[in-house]
């Protein structure tokens, strides 16, 4: 295996195993937990400030939404798994240019194609979202400590993109338009919307309705991994589902939330479409994968040859499937390092530059 140059990748790995820690340890604990954490006092006021002040900038970015990304992301970059992690790939030994243009839906979204730019030797060209502008600068401030001559392969820019070799670029559909007329030119990864389902057999525990209450409601469904539509079977009653997500109840306490909630509520009704609502989810029979905000979709189903069908003629639009045989209940918004979004490998895309 290569070493990457100027830096090993021995070096690396430690330096964002220490900033898993600290990410860990920022989601759950107020206080300073002394010099353990890797960062001084003052260091951690300043980025205890950063994760508290993310809801006046966007009003999505709940202390516990930021909490949440800090800690699912963190829980990963342990050392042994970083290392299993990058065991079957080797790096070019001549840095390259890698604009990262991110999504803003949910904290941190774009941490991931940081951390395989910089895993890879490469330089991370990182192009913000206005809605996620200073949660990843205030990260890149103690890995750069950790990891000194990493301060020149980090650049943050508000401005255009320039002087690039490649492009990791996350939006939507319409955005992905922009990034080929303006980014088609270079190797590239474009990622375009999608979103995600969950497959109930009418089996589930209570328990097990509850993590799938997370893999809906957790950042308020903004994610492409959340779940936007159940496939049910013919039988299934509902009821039993609300059970299970009753103690989600306090996500329409959110103003932008409950905003959405009544506004589709609203406008459905008017259309007379039949729902079924529980004060702060909306459930509607539909085919359509996509469902607006504070709403679900579902789609009734007659055997498990129905849901293999379904899934596969919507693969290019779903993250994630849910279920007992799928990805399970409750860790859809804690995927693994090996959960390539889109199910594109992107340190291979950027093993093969």
């Amino acid at each position: 295996m290569k070493y990457l140059c100027t830096m090993n990748r021995e070096e690396l790995i430690l330096a964002f195993s220490r900033l898993g820690k600290l990410m860990v340890t920022l989601s759950h604990t107020d206080q300073w937990p002394g010099y353990a954490s890797g960062v001084t006092e003052e260091e951690w006021a300043t980025l205890k400030s950063v994760m508290n002040r993310q809801f006046f900038y966007n009003g999505w970015f709940t202390k516990e939404s930021v909490a949440q990304s800090l800690a699912a992301l963190g829980k990963q970059l342990t050392e042994d798994h970083l290392v299993s992690w990058l065991h079957d790939y080797s790096f070019a030994q001549t840095p390259k240019r890698i604009a990262i243009i991110m999504a803003g839906n949910i904290p941190l979204v774009g941490f991931h194609d940081f951390l395989c730019v910089l895993l890879s030797g490469n330089t991370a060209v990182c192009k913000l979202s206005s809605d996620d502008k200073t949660l990843l600068p205030a990260l890149a401030v103690p890995l750069i400590a950790f990891l000194p001559s990493l301060k020149d392969r980090i650049e943050f820019t508000v401005g255009p993109v320039k002087n690039i070799d490649a492009v990791i670029a996350t939006g939507s559909d319409n955005s992905s338009l922009y990034f080929e007329q303006y980014f088609g030119k270079y190797p590239h990864i474009f990622r375009k919307n999608r979103t995600s389902v969950a497959v109930l057999t009418g089996d589930e525990s209570l328990e097990e309705l509850k993590g799938l209450g997370h893999d809906i409601f957790d950042h308020y469904g903004l994610g492409c991994r959340n779940v936007s539509q159940l496939l049910i079977p013919k039988e299934y009653s509902l009821s039993i589902f609300f059970e299970g997500i009753f103690s989600f109840s306090e996500v329409v306490l959110n103003k932008k939330y409950g905003n959405n909630y009544d506004y589709h509520k609203a406008i459905f009704l008017m259309n007379q479409d039949q729902l079924f609502d529980n004060n702060f989810v909306l459930l509607r029979e539909t085919d359509e994968l996509f469902s607006p905000l504070a709403m679900l979709h579902y789609k009734r189903f007659d055997d498990q040859s129905d849901v293999a069908r379904y899934v596969d003629n919507h693969s290019e639009s779903i993250q994630v499937v849910v279920g007992k045989s799928f990805t399970a209940f409750g860790s859809a918004q804690c995927p693994l390092l090996s959960d390539y979004a889109d199910g594109v490998d992107t340190l291979l895309f950027l093993n093969q530059l």
